[in-house]
This record gives C-alpha cells, structure tokens and sequence, in this order.
C-alpha cells in the first residue's frame, strides 16, 4: 500500500474498526504463542483457546452475571450524569459554589472508594445497592470537573458582547456556554463510562451475590483462571461498546466541533 493510500486509508471511518481488530488479533496470538513457548500453566497464564472453551462452558453463568454488572453500571452511571452536570454547572458559574464544593469533591475524591465498599455492604447488605452506588461516586467526579471547566474557558470577551446586545443570563448560557460545554461533558461521559464498570466490580467482589465480579471472585477461588479471564474480557467488551456508543453520539451531536 503507497504512502498516499495509507494516509487515505488513516482518514477513513474504516480505520477505526480495522486497525483495532488487527491489534486484537495480534495479541491474542501472541499470547497464544507465549503461552504454548514458555509452557505457562494454565493457573498462572490461560491460552486464548482457554478461555473461548470456558466462554463456551459457562456461558449462562457469564450472560447472567453480566447483565447484573451492565445494568448496575448504567444505573450508577445516569444518577452520575444528573448529579455531576448539575454540580458542574453549579460550581461553574456560581463563585461560592466553586469556593464551597470544589474543595469537597477533591477531598471526598481521594478516598479511595474500595475502602467505602465494606461500609456500603454493613449498610445495604450483599446486594446491587452498593455496586450501583460504587460506579455512581467513580463516575460523577470527572463529569462535574469537566463541565464545570467547560464553562470556566468561555471567553469573558464573548460573554460581554452578548449582554452588550442585551442578552440575559440565560440566553449567553444557551447561545455560548451550553455548546461551548458539550465536547467537555461528552469527554468526561467516556472516561466516566469506564471508571462505572471499574467501580461496579470493585464492589461486586467484596459485596454482592452476583456480578462480574462475583464471578471472577468465585472462578479465581475454584482456581477456574480461564473463567476469570472470560469474565474479564466480557467486562472489557461491554466497557468498549459504552464507549463507542458516546464516540457516536459525540460525532453526532457536536459535529460543528471536529
């Protein structure tokens, strides 16, 4: 393939699908061929052709748990739109609210939120209360910052030509700072989306009585490592649909952006 063709090739919407696929297919063969070279065990290190047997095995036991972890996930993930753009646009365009919260989100960010999930299991029991309430506090901090540092980069300059004409607060918000806002908000929506999944499984292998994370868990106890790996690649299947899902949308909707 030329230069020219190549470069075509990087620009087109294929691209995007095709390159990834063949990386995917290097590495499982790769690790294909590691694992039969260096004669890893298979409690150590499962082959790919392992770990497609035990998806074939226990595939009810996988779409089960992984229905239980999307749907906690996207719970969590929606009470952590809400919650974040409203504080976002709250400490983004009000001085005492970014004075007054901004501190407490940083703060209450840092604790690590593995050491909430034994107090969330005391509370709520082995359940998806805490796992939804887990990807909820993971996801809603990226959200609040970015929409909140969305609206703190719109140019004062463009602010006072609009209330030069006349504008009200509301409608500078709508002709500047919402679509000024958006790339911002769909940004932190993919980086939301994965630390959702993380914070769902962290809670579903500590409390819960199903789950990926259960599962992976209770495969790992058995010594079952291709069962976890399973698990592990249906978690990072589902995290990169989600994630694809907002790239279109993205594309879609702020089109004008790119």
């Amino acid at each position: 393939m030329s230069t020219s063709k190549f470069e075509r090739f990087l620009k087109s919407k294929s691209a995007g699908f095709v390159l990834p696929f063949i990386a995917t297919v290097l590495l499982f063969v790769l690790w294909e061929l590691a694992v039969i070279i260096f004669r890893i065990p298979e409690f150590n290190l499962p082959s790919p052709s392992s770990i497609v047997q035990a998806t074939a095995e226990f595939t009810p036991q996988l779409f089960v748990n992984s229905m239980r972890t999307l749907w906690t996930t996207l719970l969590g993930f929606v009470l952590a739109v809400i919650v974040g753009v409203i504080l976002g646009f709250l400490i983004g365009y009000s001085k005492v609210a970014y004075l007054t919260l901004y501190p407490l989100l940083v703060a209450f960010n840092t604790i690590p939120k593995a050491a909430i999930v034994p107090l969330l299991a005391i509370w709520f029991g082995a359940n998806a209360i805490p796992a939804t309430i887990t990807a909820f506090l993971l996801a809603f901090f990226p959200i609040a910052v970015n929409v909140a540092l969305g609206l703190d980069t719109v140019e004062p300059e463009m602010k006072d030509v609009l209330r030069s004409l006349g504008a009200s607060q509301v409608e500078t918000f709508q002709k500047v700072g919402w679509p000024h806002t958006l790339p911002y908000i769909f940004a932190s929506l993919k980086i939301a989306a994965s630390f959702a999944f993380i914070g769902t499984v962290i809670s579903e292998s500590v409390a819960s009585n199903a789950g990926l994370g259960y599962l992976i868990v209770q495969a790992t106890s058995d010594f079952n490592i291709p069962l976890a790996f399973a698990a592990l690649i249906v978690l990072a299947v589902m995290g990169v649909i989600l994630y694809g899902f907002f790239v279109y949308v993205e594309k879609k909707v702020i089109y004008w952006a790119r």
